[in-house]
């Protein structure tokens, strides 16, 4: 399909969603959202397409943010609305991993939707930041929440109260991003990752990612139990019996996804 604010390719096996609108340094719009909601929809019914990949088009901003046009029409009735936040939860709730290549500027709604995505490679001109408070707001899609748990409270408390932006050697030093790159190199190591992420079994991906975000937000006990749950589920699979086999033979597995 075409898209007026992304561009879409598939390649081996990942599928890559560009935020294509230059003019506003890739900001998001409802209609992106409603464009990314629609990608989604349709790659999780493909079966070609095993690692996702979310970056921007040119080498200066990932994604700046919300379109401020649109933000600042906004009402505390539409703030109520689902609109980013639910197309984040999406990302994050997504069967299938996804990867955030950050090639510039991620503010706001930006480092938003990164935060939202599995894994976060960067290049070594990024900068990052929740700035919503130089505006009178808070981050409303997901920052307050998702920021904390991935650098810690007191990281992300310091980055949203003073509304800094934080440069990358700061950002993989908080656990922020996962890989630091050059320009050049961004879509190449992200590439690299999604590949080596898209041969392993369909199910135990669906499965980990599940357990690894639902199982911070509960008990010890509790989490264990859900891991045990889903390894007995996982050991009764296809895909558990390839994928011994291929071992004990010497061979690439040929995951099926059942």
């Amino acid at each position: 399909m075409n898209y007026k604010y992304l561009l879409t390719e598939v390649k081996d096996g990942v599928g890559i969603i560009t935020i294509n609108n230059p003019e506003k340094r890739n900001a998001l719009n409802l209609s992106a959202l409603s464009e990314i909601e629609s990608v989604l929809g349709a790659w999780r019914k493909d079966d070609r397409i095993k690692v996702l990949i979310f970056t921007g088009a040119g080498n200066k901003s990932f994604v700046a943010g919300a379109d401020i046009n649109q933000l600042k029409e906004r009402t505390a009735v539409s703030a109520l609305e689902p609109n980013m936040t639910a197309t984040y939860r999406k990302i994050e709730e997504y069967e299938k991993p996804i990867i955030a290549a950050i090639n510039g500027t991620a503010v706001g709604g930006g480092l938003e939707l990164a935060l939202a995505c599995d894994i976060r490679v960067a290049t070594s001109n990024i900068k990052l930041g929740l700035p919503e408070v130089h505006l009178g707001i808070i981050p409303g899609a997901g920052g307050s929440q998702r920021l904390a748990r991935i650098i810690g409270k007191g990281r992300a408390m310091r980055m949203i109260l003073t509304g800094e932006i934080i440069t990358s050697e700061q950002a993989i030093d908080y656990g922020l991003i996962t890989d630091l790159v050059e320009q050049d190199q961004l879509m190449n190591k992200t590439l690299e990752i999604a590949e080596k992420i898209a041969v392993k079994g369909p199910l135990s991906l669906r499965v980990a990612k599940t357990l690894l975000n639902k199982g911070a937000d509960i008990d010890m006990d509790t989490a264990l139990m859900f891991e045990k749950y889903a390894q007995a589920m996982l050991m009764a699979t296809d895909d558990k019996t390839e994928g011994i086999s291929a071992f004990l033979e010497k061979r690439t597995p040929e995951f099926q996804g059942k």
